[in-house]
């Protein structure tokens, strides 16, 4: 058993630590916010990530998992401390470094005996180093000694528990064996591929995934568009291209683009990093800007439906960028909602989790209601950002009775072509052949607009 002290609690802090509780080591998440700790003592959990409630009440039952604002206290009673603090984006796209300083710091001042720093969060390459030098100045016995490691997460949000219980690898960097070796070891349980490198090539390896995955769903949809151009159907491409072994069917679903807390931050931080280094990252600077165009692929596609938008009532189902989380960070509803709004739109919309959370940041633009019906009624269209299960198993045909008019437009290809030409819906999805033969009430509705 490890004694550990994860610093910061938001979503990887929170399950991270969960997670190497439920393995059976004693672990202390801490955070500066007394009213996190405070909720996440009395069992309630801040951000929403199936199964984490439940297993943070098991392993606090099991009296494994702790939670306190004394960061001090929990570093001097723990051997490993992770540092797990946000490294938000600045505005010239460089991670914001001041937190994890802020830790190193903390580390520096309450250094009681060996122990092993440990780098969750992701971080820009070289902060290993910057970690070891900061609580190199800040520990007031020379003599104590400690180890940097980094090992970045790689968690999916909507399925963190899954991916970090049974996890494809675990990416080490360390300024010794040793260190490497006792991370190594307390990831055993986990029965992952273990793969050790330089501290500097482990922080780069986050970086680098994460930027191929978002060049992987800019490339496809760049496609998607040009499917739609030449009569090609983007679904059969891209199963098509998934067969390839080199290439692989992940991350090939054409839609509105990338958003959440890792893709965004990270392509920039990483174009930024190039540029530091004296390198132009053209190809990953265009993933960028394709992503931001691809979100609007939607409302160009209302357009086509109900022609000018001014005084049209819209049904978007959907806030969060993906299913299964409340995360609003770089949602493409932040960007396409207040667009409808420019037009002359109103926005009625729905979100099974993320209300609260989109209320914080775009609530000026749109109506929300309580269940996806609600949201539905007397819309001209409806209009689908995220793919809830409760959104793509919706009843089709309840659904045509509450719009004024059977429209859809459907940024992530929740429903087959085939059913919506059959059900005579107005149907626009990303990538596919658009379906513009609906009920005689969509081709009136059209018309009139025109």
């Amino acid at each position: 058993m490890e004694k550990i002290t994860v610093v910061g609690s938001g979503y990887v802090g929170l399950v991270s630590g969960t997670c190497f509780s439920e393995i059976g080591n004693r672990v202390i998440c801490c955070d500066v916010d007394p009213f996190k700790i405070a909720m996440l003592r009395k069992g309630e959990i801040p951000i929403y990530e199936p199964g984490l409630k439940e297993l943070v009440k098991k392993n606090v039952d099991a009296d494994r998992l702790f939670f306190t604002s004394e960061i001090g206290d929990a570093i001097e009673a723990s051997d490993i401390i992770y540092i797990a603090v946000g490294t938000p984006m600045g505005d010239n796209g460089e991670a914001d470094m001041r937190y994890v300083h802020e830790v190193a710091r903390t580390i520096g001042q309450h250094l009681n005996s060996y122990k092993i720093i440990v780098n969750k969060s992701t971080v820009p390459v070289g902060t290993g180093e910057q970690v070891r030098q900061i609580i190199m100045e800040n520990r007031k016995n020379r003599f104590v000694q400690f180890d940097v490691v980094s090992n970045p997460e790689f968690l999916r949000e909507g399925s963190a528990i899954e991916d970090c219980m049974n996890m494809e690898r675990a990416v080490i960097g360390a300024t010794s064996d040793k260190a490497a070796k006792r991370i190594a070891d307390l990831h055993a349980p986990f029965r992952t591929r273990i793969f050790q490198t330089n501290l500097e090539s482990a922080e780069m390896i986050k970086y680098a995934a994460n930027a191929f995955l978002a060049t992987k769903i800019s490339f496809i949809n760049g496609i998607a568009n040009v499917c739609e151009r030449v009569g090609a159907d983007v679904t059969s491409v891209a199963a098509g291209m998934g067969l390839d072994s080199r290439i692989g069917a992940k991350f090939l679903q054409a839609g509105i683009g990338y958003g959440g807390s890792c893709f965004p931050k990270d392509t920039f931080a990483l174009s930024y990093i190039a540029e530091e280094a004296g390198f132009d990252f053209s190809l990953l600077k265009s993933v960028i800007a394709a992503n931001d165009e691809q979100r609007l692929v939607v409302v160009d596609k209302l357009k086509q439906a109900l022609g000018c938008l001014e005084g049209k009532k819209i049904g978007v189902l959907g806030l969060a960028f993906k299913p299964n989380t409340d995360d609003m960070r770089y949602a493409p509803s932040l960007t396409i909602i207040p667009e409808l709004v420019r037009l002359g739109a109103s926005v009625r919309a729905y979100d099974p989790i993320a209300m609260q959370a989109a209320r914080n940041q775009i609530a000026e633009y749109y109506e929300d209601f309580e269940t996806l019906e609600e949201a539905l009624e007397g819309c001209d269209a409806c209009l689908i950002l995220t793919e809830w299960s409760e959104i793509v198993e919706m009843d089709l045909a309840r659904v045509k009775q509450l719009l004024t008019a059977p429209i859809i437009v459907d940024g992530r290809n929740c429903f087959s072509v085939r059913e919506m030409k059959e059900r005579e819906f107005v149907y626009y999805s990303v990538g596919r052949p658009a379906v513009t033969t609906g009920s005689a009430n969509a081709s009136a509705a059209k018309t009139v607009s025109l």
